[in-house]
């Protein structure tokens, strides 16, 4: 893996180089997992199940990136940067940008457009950084 679209992203001011704090990566990791295994209740409210995975997914994304020394500038780019974190597909992490589109709807608008197929999505696209991130732990 190459760092060179990385540093793009950091000279457009997307990103910025800084290394991770001690802890920092093992805490977004374990932050994520149990996040990923809360949005698996199905005893919980759609919308909390679906807060707790893009939470989980933001973390474990937020972790492959900082472990190779970069921080975001907004949320957005950790899932955009996947392919060049963690290898992860296209399809992928867009349906975690779809997700992150969704969030703030329903954040800043109060939009209520959840369904129980994107919820699937997101915790299988969750699961998916998860695996690479321990392929590579």
């Amino acid at each position: 893996m190459t760092s060179s679209e990385l540093d793009r992203l950091v000279a457009v001011g997307s990103l910025s180089r800084e290394p991770a704090a001690e802890g920092e990566v093992a805490g977004l990791l374990g932050s994520g997992e149990a996040r990923l295994a809360d949005a698996a209740i199905q005893t919980l409210a759609l919308e909390s199940r679906f807060d707790l995975a893009y939470d989980a997914a933001h973390s474990l994304a937020l972790a492959g990136l900082r472990r190779l020394g970069y921080r975001p500038r907004n949320r957005y780019v950790v899932f955009q940067t996947l392919t060049h974190t963690l290898s992860i597909p296209a399809a992928t992490w867009r349906v975690l940008a779809r997700a992150h589109d969704l969030r703030n709807l329903m954040e800043y608008e109060g939009s209520m457009e959840l369904d129980e197929r994107l919820l699937e999505d997101m915790i299988a696209a969750a699961q998916a950084v998860l695996a690479a991130l321990r392929t590579i732990a």
